[in-house]
């Protein structure tokens, strides 16, 4: 049990790095960081503008590599922040921007929507049930860690 166990687990763990490898190619294809590519994918999940907890929450990066990457996509002129209710700040996409999120984010997610419309909806709910309780069981055992 526990070598089928240990190869189920080496199996886990290569798909998942090849899958963030994939997204990584994806990313260098389109000329993008890693992390610029996840904040305008983030952008264009929630529209042309994304509250910028949103984008914390949503891509799984962390804040201080956000702001660097929200940086350089300022410079280049792709987004803009502004401020919301005096202290909440918005990201927003320039029409440069815009285009840049069509050409690259929006074309991944065209690609995503393509793979989930193959497969049958008992697939997907299968497909996402199981990933949401890995999520949840995980985020509760590294809960219990303790140094």
């Amino acid at each position: 049990m526990k070598n089928k166990n240990h190869s189920e687990k080496r199996r886990y763990s290569y798909l998942t790095s090849e899958i963030e490898a994939a997204y990584h190619e994806a990313a260098w294809k389109f000329g993008l960081s890693d992390s610029a590519m996840r904040i305008l994918y983030t952008i264009c999940l929630c529209g042309e503008e994304c509250l910028l907890s949103e984008v914390v929450r949503l891509s799984g990066i962390s804040k201080q590599t956000i702001n660097s990457a929200l940086r350089k996509l300022e410079q280049d002129g792709n987004v803009f922040l502004e401020t919301v209710d005096g202290k909440k700040k918005k990201v927003c996409l320039t029409e440069e921007g815009k285009l840049l999120a069509k050409n690259s984010a929006v074309r991944v997610q065209e690609i995503e929507d393509a793979i989930f419309d193959s497969w049958s909806e008992v697939e997907r709910n299968s497909y996402m049930e199981l990933t949401e309780r890995f999520l949840i069981a995980f985020r509760e055992k590294t809960k219990e860690i303790s140094l």
